[in-house]
């Protein structure tokens, strides 16, 4: 196993990796809207703000990891409202394009910081 760190995400905010590489896959951990900086704040209330820093760090350990967004074979999306799911697709299908990995959505009671939106992802390193 490798296990991936890459500044330009948000570091692990507990005892856990932004990433790990196993037999050609890439398991990423659960992004949220914190800033790759260091800054402990999450980035905005808004849920479509949350959603497009989410896949912008999502896609930052996807490359740190030897994978891109392209190559995501499944994902998972966690919302604190479920209301916020028709939003939060139109951001995810921007990010993701003609691509369509399967995909869960659960709505859940609360996420890391507050945040609205948390997305993992399960990729293959090229």
């Amino acid at each position: 196993m490798t296990f991936i760190q890459t500044d330009d995400a948000p570091s692990a905010i507990g005892p856990y990796s932004q990433a790990v590489v196993h037999n050609g896959l890439v398991y990423t951990s659960g992004q949220i809207a914190l800033k790759p900086d260091g800054s402990d704040e999450l980035l905005a209330e808004d849920v479509v703000v949350q959603a497009v820093q989410v896949l912008k760090n999502l896609e930052n350990v996807l490359k740190a990891s030897g994978a891109t967004m392209e190559s995501v074979i499944k994902t998972t999306i966690f919302l604190a409202d479920m209301d916020d799911f028709v939003v939060v697709n139109e951001v995810y299908e921007e990010a993701f394009g003609s691509h369509k990995p399967s995909r869960s959505t659960v709505a859940v009671k609360t996420l890391p910081k507050n945040a609205k939106v948390e997305i993992d992802a399960i990729a293959v390193v090229k």
